[in-house]
């Protein structure tokens, strides 16, 4: 296994200046439904844009392993922003599969840019002279409303055998969004929905999904660039709903061991401490596995499944701190309420469900591919 060489970006400076930032605001952003633009604005300076982004265009090329700490810390006041932030380095990552001219394009302006991402393949691509027609309508686009490009997946008619899948990179304005993110948690993501009318896509600004499945990189050797993606998925959410139960336990402690304090409520608290530094533990592991590209079908899986265990670990800790803590928790001034309906949502993707790839990658790398009879 080779070591991680990776050097120090200082991002856990800038993520520090986020944290003390967002956290007075971080109830309101919740109540309005969004972050505050100098909340936004600190994230691109702390770094998180640039995180991934390439050296040779001004980006830091930084580890994951720096990267979840950072955010770890942010989300432990605010979990809203903790998201964007790491969705801005996710994202830039993803963009980084273009050709050379298309992320001279995306990055003209400097490394920070904020990009936003809509992974599901919603939408359409008709080939065209030069490029691609792009129309489409793609839901859960976090943080698009600050981006100043979008990424989306659209399907292309191939000649023979099934569409091809494609990622295009949109720059703001050519695309609108439709308010419709109402869910109870992470309310200031604004995971909204991307509507694209018959935008023409210049060729440079596509790269195929089978490179981002499969980790290979036409346009970089950066380490960093070249990552199969079920190594890195479950990671960019379950790094914020980690976060935000080691918020949750801060917020709950000031309940569970004040008058009130019983050996009953110290081993709740106790055990749901145990609970979220396991699920620290298992995300941590997951960012050394991408540090030293340790890349077999045997850890892949393992990666699905911790990101997976990380995030039920977390809610469950949660959902014993609140039922234990009385309804005084629940008040709608009372950050632990809002804490676990961020870890709950958080812990929702789809990206982090045993029942979805985790569990069929796990066992197939344990017990072998499934008897197709079965």
């Amino acid at each position: 296994m080779p070591a991680d060489t990776h050097q120090e970006t200082g991002l856990g400076t800038g993520a520090e200046k986020v944290r003390v930032l967002a956290a007075p605001h971080a109830q309101d952003a919740d109540r309005d439904r969004a972050l505050r633009p100098e909340v936004v604005e600190a994230v691109r300076e702390a770094g998180f844009a640039r995180h991934f982004v390439a050296s040779a265009l001004g980006g830091a090329e930084g580890s994951f392993g720096e990267l979840v700490e950072a955010v770890v810390s942010v989300a432990e006041e605010c979990p809203a922003t903790a998201w964007t932030a790491s969705l801005a380095a996710h994202s830039a990552r993803l963009a980084a599969h273009l050709p050379t001219e298309g992320q001279r394009t995306v990055w003209a302006d400097g490394p920070d840019m904020l990009i936003a991402a809509g992974l599901i393949p919603s939408g359409r691509a008709v080939p065209a002279e030069g490029g691609w027609r792009v129309a489409g309508r793609w839901n859960y686009v976090s943080t698009v409303d600050s981006a100043d490009w979008t990424l989306v997946c659209a399907a292309a008619p191939a000649p023979d055998g099934p569409p091809r899948l494609l990622f295009l990179a949109l720059p703001r304005g050519s695309y609108r969004t439709l308010p419709t993110w109402d869910a109870i948690g992470m309310t200031a993501t604004g995971s909204h929905t991307v509507v694209v009318e018959d935008v023409f896509v210049p060729e440079h600004l596509g790269f195929d999904r089978t490179e981002l499945l499969t980790g290979r990189n036409t346009s970089s050797d950066a380490d960093v660039h070249r990552v199969p993606f079920a190594a890195v998925a479950g990671l960019t959410f379950v790094a914020p709903a980690v976060g935000a139960a080691l918020g949750a336990l801060r917020a709950a402690g000031t309940v569970l061991t004040g008058d009130r304090r019983t050996p009953d409520r110290e081993a709740v608290l106790t055990r749901a401490a145990a609970r979220i530094d396991a699920a620290r533990l298992l995300v941590q592991e997951n960012a050394r596995t991408l540090d030293t590209r340790d890349f077999t079908p045997a850890t892949l899986a393992r990666s699905e499944r911790n990101a997976a265990a990380a995030a039920e670990l977390a809610a469950e800790a949660v959902w014993t701190l609140i039922r234990t803590s009385g309804t005084g928790a629940l008040s709608a001034g009372h950050p632990l309420q809002r804490f676990w309906r961020d870890v709950v949502t958080a812990s929702s993707h789809k990206a982090l469900q045993f029942e979805t790839s985790a569990a069929r990658s796990y066992a197939a790398a344990v017990l072998g591919p499934r008897d197709a009879t079965n």
